[in-house]
C-alpha cells in the first residue's frame, strides 16, 4: 500500500444548518447531502479526501437538552467531552452515509474509493495549557444573575462569565491541539483507499495522566487548528477550508470590502495582525492556514462548498501559498 496524500477538507458546523429555521436532524442531513455533492466532485476527479467538520451548534443543542432535562426531570448533565463525542458520531455517520450514497450514484461504490468511513477522534491537549487558567469559550445556555447561586452550588467546577449583555454563560478552555490520538487508524484507512471523516469539532479533548491513561476534559478545541494539525501530520499538500463565503475579504461587510484571490502566507499574516479577520469567525481559519503552510503544506483554499470544484479546477476561492 502506498502512502496516501489526501485533500483535507474542513466543513463548518454552521454550514450544516442551511437556515435558522431548519435545525432538525433531518434538516441537517439534507444540508449535508448538498455539501457532499461538492466533496464527491473532488473524489470523482481522482483525489482522495479526509473530511473534518464543525459541531458548535450541535453541541449547543445537546447542552440545552441536558439543561432542560436537569430542570424538569432531575437528570444528570452530559459532560462536554461526551457532547463532542456524540456529535462526532452523529455528524460523522451522516457525512459518511450521504457521501457513500452520492459516490454509489456516480458509479464509484464498488471500491474503497467509493466508500467513506468516520472515526471518533481524540485529540491530546496539555493540562498546563494557558487556556485552562482563564477559560474564555462560551458554551451552552444563557443564564440570568438570579440563577447564579443555584448553578454555583450544583456545579462548583463551572466558570461563569457575562456574555455581551445577554446574561451569564458557562465558559470552558480552548487549548491548543497537540496530537491526534487515532492518527494511525486514520492513516491506515486512507492507505487502504477509503475516504475518511475525522477530528469532528476539533476532536474530543483528552489529557494523558502520569499513568499514561487518557481522560476527557471539559474543553473545546478549535476545529480549524485541529484540522490544520491533521493535514500537517498526514503530510497533505492541500488544505481546503469550506466556509459561508466564496472568498476571504478585507473590510468584510463594508463599502471598502476587497475580496482576496491569490495571496501569500506573509500577506495573510499581516492582514491578520491588522485585525481584518475576527477571532470568532475567519481568524482561526487564517491562523490554521498560516500554520499549515509554515509546516510544509503547499496550498490552502478557502471558499464555500458550491464553489469547491471551481476552486480546485479553475483557481476560484482564496488561494494561500507559502
Amino acid at each position: 500500500m502506498s502512502k496516501s496524500n489526501p485533500v483535507v477538507i474542513a466543513v463548518g458546523g454552521n454550514s450544516l444548518i442551511s437556515e435558522k429555521e431548519k435545525v432538525t436532524v433531518e434538516d441537517q442531513y439534507e444540508a449535508i447531502r448538498g455539501t457532499v455533492r461538492h466533496v464527491a466532485d473532488v473524489i470523482e476527479a481522482g483525489r482522495q479526501v479526509c473530511v473534518t467538520h464543525g459541531n458548535g451548534p450541535q453541541v449547543g443543542f445537546i447542552l440545552r437538552r441536558s439543561e432542560i432535562a436537569r430542570k424538569v426531570a432531575g437528570m444528570h448533565p452530559v459532560p462536554l467531552a461526551s457532547c463532542v463525542a456524540d456529535t462526532q458520531g452523529a455528524i460523522g455517520w451522516q457525512i459518511q452515509q450521504a457521501l457513500s450514497n452520492e459516490l454509489r450514484r456516480r458509479g464509484l461504490g464498488a471500491t474503497h474509493r467509493g466508500m467513506a468511513v468516520s472515526v471518533v477522534t481524540q485529540v491530546l491537549v496539555d493540562v498546563d495549557d494557558p487556556g485552562f487558567v482563564d477559560p474564555d469559550k462560551f458554551v451552552g445556555e444563557v443564564y440570568q444573575e438570579a440563577d447564579l447561586p443555584v448553578l454555583r452550588e450544583e456545579y462548583p467546577h463551572w466558570v461563569l462569565k457575562p456574555d455581551r449583555g445577554r446574561g451569564w454563560r458557562r465558559v470552558v478552555p480552548s487549548p491548543k491541539p497537540l496530537e491526534i490520538v487515532e492518527l494511525p487508524v486514520i492513516r491506515s484507512l486512507l492507505e487502504q483507499g477509503f475516504n475518511v471523516v475525522a477530528v469532528g469539532g476539533g476532536g474530543v479533548p483528552v489529557v494523558r495522566g502520569d499513568d499514561g491513561e487518557l481522560r476527557g476534559v471539559a474543553a473545546v478545541i478549535d476545529k480549524d487548528l485541529a484540522t490544520g494539525l491533521l493535514a500537517t501530520t498526514l503530510g497533505a499538500d492541500l488544505l481546503v477550508v469550506s466556509t459561508s463565503v466564496p472568498k476571504v475579504s478585507l473590510n468584510y461587510g463594508t463599502p471598502d470590502q476587497t475580496d482576496l484571490a491569490d495571496v501569500t502566507a506573509q500577506e495573510m499574516r499581516t492582514y491578520l495582525a491588522q485585525g481584518h479577520f475576527p477571532p470568532g469567525s475567519m481568524g482561526p481559519k487564517i491562523a490554521a492556514a498560516i500554520d499549515f503552510l509554515a509546516k510544509g503544506g503547499k496550498e490552502v483554499i478557502i471558499t464555500c462548498p458550491d464553489n469547491l470544484k471551481n476552486a480546485l479546477e479553475s483557481g476560484g476561492g482564496t488561494r494561500i501559498t507559502p
